[in-house]
């Protein structure tokens, strides 16, 4: 018998070969991942072709699955870090406004105390100076019943020295102003008298009287009694001779009636 070639078309039909078979399933499992279908049809020809392999397969198109939900994670967690981030910025700067706010309160509440300190720290300077610089007349009530350098036979230099202040024995005589006591006991013709000399540098005298409440080197305030009127001395009765003067001695003697009205007080 002759061997030759088989004629074309003769002979039994041989089925297509097992690689163009895997071929065929691979390329229907690509399509069916395209079109979303990736379940139990794609599974068995995973099977069936790869002869235990499927486990590989199912991992792949698992993270398929993944990957699709992977930036939607991603999303989310920025979202939430940035709410995390938001409110930790708006707590430190409701902080930073509370810090502020007390700050502002205390050095308010500190202007607000040194004010009222120096509103009573000038008030009191000012009611020091006006009790420094308070004249009250010496008698109150009264009148002057002897004019300032009246002449007449009484007064050994031909005038009067000072004025005299009508009151009985007895009456109250204050310090017209606050200073200190420089004489206080008997002086001669103006019989128990007493001496001041005031802050402003001037001295007042009191004559006549019938008794003395204050001694030298007192300090006196303003309308502070310092004895009581009388008729001691060269006196033709009860009255208050009253002087005022540049210096503490007998000579210096200005315009007593000018110079209480020049200290405010109404005669």
């Amino acid at each position: 018998m002759a061997f030759g070639s088989r004629p074309a078309g003769s002979g039994k039909h041989r089925g297509s070969s097992r690689l163009s078979r895997k071929t065929a399933g691979y390329a229907g499992i690509a399509a069916l991942a395209t079109t979303g279908v990736v379940g139990t049809i794609a599974a068995p020809a995973f099977a069936a072709d790869n002869g235990g392999n499927n486990h590989s397969q199912d991992n792949t198109l698992g993270a398929v699955v993944v990957a699709d939900e992977l930036p939607g994670d991603i999303a989310e967690q920025a979202d939430s870090q940035q709410r995390a981030a938001e409110h930790a910025a708006a707590k430190a700067q409701a902080e930073a406004d509370a810090r502020q706010q007390a700050a502002e309160a205390k050095r308010l509440a500190e202007a607000k105390a040194k004010a009222e300190r120096e509103a009573a720290e000038r008030a009191a300077r000012e009611e020091e100076r006006k009790r420094l610089n308070t004249f009250v007349a010496p008698v109150d009530g009264s009148y002057v019943s002897t004019q300032y350098h009246a002449g007449g036979g009484m007064w050994s230099s031909g005038s009067h020295t000072g004025i005299d202040f009508h009151a009985d024995e007895g009456t109250s005589v204050h310090a017209v102003g606050a200073g200190v006591v420089v004489e206080a006991g008997w002086g001669g013709a103006y019989g128990n008298n007493v001496v001041i000399k005031h802050n402003d540098g001037t001295y007042t005298q009191y004559g006549h009287m019938l008794r003395l409440n204050v001694s030298v080197g007192q300090q006196v305030t303003a309308g502070q009694q310092i004895g009581l009127s009388g008729s001691t001395g060269n006196s033709s009765g009860p009255h208050l001779h009253f002087e005022a003067r540049t210096g503490a001695k007998y000579g210096s003697d200005i315009n007593p009636l000018a110079y209480l009205r020049s200290h405010g007080v109404d005669l």
